[in-house]
């Protein structure tokens, strides 16, 4: 497992990062650096991009005008997974959940779908942006994922990509041994991590004529996620770890 360093506060800024930078930090980043976490001019931070890899820096003042300067590269950018999380959009504190462990899980892309039994109408996706951010700054995340705009399901069935794999989560899917299905879609022995698409229907499942489409795709596993029927939520943990262990990049 690579050495991170968890005890210095990690803070994601939307800016180039170079050694000599000067960072200006907007009100809520002093804030969090200057009233909750009490540090001092002095006092190092690490910051990332999500381009530029990692970095220390220094908190120069602590005032109205706070700003960091970059000390040295910590890290090196690391390459992201090519892993889209698609999912039916959840209610408020289930969907940050979901969000957050999603990041962690590895996911580059986070991609609402809305599909026949979809019940979430809205989503806020500067709550949704936050939460990724969040979920990076505290488990030593270099890139944080893009946040794409909502779809239907039959514009993304309709614009499918075939060079992609598709994991089709259904619970109505008889599968025997998930880590075997995925095992075998890997097929010629290919090396590294695939490109992979990763869909999560809504709490009441798929319609019949939404799995029909979706199974007429090129290059899809319909899988079931064991025995138990899983909240979406829980299923987009279950799936993103069983993925990452069979084709990503825990191996």
């Amino acid at each position: 497992m690579p050495q991170y360093d968890f005890r210095t506060a990690r803070l994601f800024i939307d800016a180039p990062l170079a050694e000599g930078a000067a960072l200006a930090l907007s009100r809520e980043q002093a804030n969090y650096l200057v009233n909750v976490l009490r540090l001092r001019p002095g006092d190092e931070v690490l910051v990332f991009n999500g381009r530029d890899g990692e970095w220390r820096a220094r908190l120069a003042t602590a005032g109205k005008a706070s700003r960091l300067d970059v000390v040295a590269r910590t890290r090196e950018q690391e390459a992201a997974c090519d892993l889209h999380y698609l999912f039916a959009p959840l209610k408020h504190a289930r969907l940050d959940y979901m969000v957050q462990k999603a990041v962690e899980m590895g996911a580059a892309r986070l991609q609402p779908v809305f599909t026949r039994h979809t019940q979430v109408e809205r989503i806020n996706f500067a709550r949704m942006r936050a939460n990724a951010i969040e979920a990076a700054e505290q488990c030593g995340i270099l890139a944080v994922p893009e946040v794409a705009e909502a779809m239907k399901l039959e514009t993304f069935i309709r614009d499918w990509v075939p060079q992609r794999l598709l994991v089709f989560c259904d619970e109505d899917a008889d599968t025997k041994d998930p880590v075997a299905e995925l095992a075998a879609a890997r097929g010629g022995g290919m090396a590294g991590p695939l490109p992979i698409s990763v869909l999560i229907g809504p709490e009441g499942g798929f319609a019949e004529e939404e799995r029909a489409a979706l199974m007429q795709l090129p290059n899809v596993v319909r899988l079931a996620l064991g025995p138990r029927i899983l909240r979406a939520d829980t299923a987009a943990v279950a799936a993103l770890a069983l993925i990452q262990a069979v084709l990503g990049d825990w191996r």
